[in-house]
């Protein structure tokens, strides 16, 4: 094959010189002179078609918006997915260092392995999370609460499950400071919020006035409406929530109440901080609020 390309070369070079590029083309319809450099069509045999490569090409896939939103959404669902697991994985460690690796015995460990069923925790993370806890040098897991001024006259609380005190604290000053927001001091601004357990229930799940029903009934002190902007897209209304606000002891009566009446809720993330006095700020300081948020968490 190399040969053949050389004496074609060998061949445009010379009839160039003598006729020019035209002549050339015009030679190379002469069967005789193709015939004479050993040009000449021939019939291939089944070496030829062996040695012969072939590159296959296909036109990119183009997905579209709505794809992409998609796999923006579901990009978003297991990244919350994975942060609520290593959570759960943290209080697994605490429950276990605290009084033992028995749900028999340990009723905060029995209570965090039930959250974990519900939350289909996979298996391996709480046998994982349970062994780690036995380990020698392992630490306890301890509640923090850090408060952050944000914008536009904002409070923030992040809660922080940490076995490295001083590292979180690292952690948590070094995004604060980078997003622009301000570090508060201890009790500043977790006063200004109260600590109550809530259901979390999809507005696209449920209809308003059977859910105030429901939920007063079974006992509930009050159900936020998930707050509604002009400019809100179908997206963003499909992951808006009511929230149902209860005690601690009423909980599952709650739960309960829900199940009958067969609507459908998230299963349980704990306690919720809901500020006592909610404040409305301006376009700019809620994307701002919204920015450090994701950075935080």
């Amino acid at each position: 094959m190399t040969s053949t390309a050389r004496t074609l070369r060998a061949f445009l070079r010379r009839v160039s010189l003598s006729h020019g590029f035209s002549s050339s083309l015009s030679s190379l319809k002469n069967p005789s002179t193709l015939q004479r450099f050993d040009l000449f069509e021939k019939k291939a045999t089944v070496g030829d078609v062996l040695r012969l490569r072939r590159i296959w090409t296909s036109p990119p896939v183009c997905m579209g918006r709505r794809s992409c939103k998609i796999a923006g959404r579901k990009d978003a669902q297991n990244l919350k997915k994975m942060k609520r697991n290593g959570k759960i994985g943290k209080e697994i460690v605490a429950a276990v260092k605290k009084a033992g690796p028995n749900p028999k015995s340990n009723t905060t460990l029995a209570a965090v392995l039930e959250k974990a069923r519900e939350l289909d925790v996979p298996k391996e993370i709480v046998e994982r999370n349970i062994k780690k806890a036995s380990e020698k040098g392992q630490e306890t897991y301890i509640e923090k609460f850090y408060e952050v001024y944000g914008f536009g006259g904002v409070g923030m609380v992040v809660e922080v499950l940490t076995d490295k005190i001083t590292r979180s604290v690292a952690a948590v000053r070094g995004v604060v400071k980078d997003s622009g927001a301000k570090l508060a001091d201890p009790g500043s601004i977790l006063f200004k919020f109260r600590r109550v357990r809530v259901v979390n229930i999809k507005a696209t799940d449920a209809d308003k006035d059977q859910l105030l029903v429901v939920a007063l009934d079974a006992g509930a002190e009050d159900v936020i409406e998930p707050t509604v902007y002009d400019d809100d897209s179908e997206e963003d209304h499909s992951e808006s929530y009511y929230k149902i606000v209860t005690e601690a002891e009423n909980y599952s009566a709650i739960l309960s109440k829900l199940q009958d009446e067969g609507i459908a809720y998230e299963p349980d993330n704990g306690f919720e901080l809901l500020p006592l006095n909610p404040i409305e700020v301006d376009d700019e300081a809620m994307e701002l609020n919204k920015e450090t948020n994701v950075q935080i968490t």
